[in-house]
């Protein structure tokens, strides 16, 4: 990894947590990314895989919420997926205003291989806890609800 962290920042810097999230997610990128290049995606379109490959279809808009991402930049993504063959858009049953969102069948191979090759990031990036990685994880993730 060629970050601050091989120098090192100050320790005072180095200590905080923004620092420690923003190197960690950003050593996570440098694992994951060259796995998602075969699949020709990036992370952040696996990421819409993901949200539109789950459970029923849903609007742009309303995954746009769901991510937290304003809805410009969701259809802008949602366009690079459609013109890899990926997702398609349907007019909604009882609204001819709403696009819904569905994976095609390429779509969800990708989805699915990119899902594990998320995984297997994760695994390299977590090694060095062992047996505590899933209570980091579990942590985080009350962190981001607020819990």
């Amino acid at each position: 990894m060629s970050s601050d962290l091989e120098t090192g920042p100050p320790a005072a810097v180095g200590r905080r947590l923004g620092y420690l999230l923003k190197h960690a997610q950003q050593r996570l990128a440098e694992l994951a990314e060259p796995l998602y290049g075969p699949l020709g995606i990036t992370g952040r379109q696996l990421a819409l895989l993901a949200l539109f490959g789950e459970g029923p279809a849903q609007s742009q808009q309303d995954g746009a919420a769901r991510l937290g991402i304003d809805r410009t930049t969701m259809v802008a993504l949602v366009d690079e997926l459609e013109v890899k063959g990926l997702v398609r858009r349907e007019v909604a049953p009882g609204d001819r205003r709403k696009r819904l969102v569905r994976l095609t069948d390429e779509g969800e191979r990708v989805r699915r291989v990119g899902e594990e090759a998320t995984r297997e990031a994760e695994a390299l990036l977590l090694a060095p806890l062992g047996d505590t990685a899933e209570q980091l994880r579990t942590a985080l993730y009350l962190v981001v609800r607020g819990e």
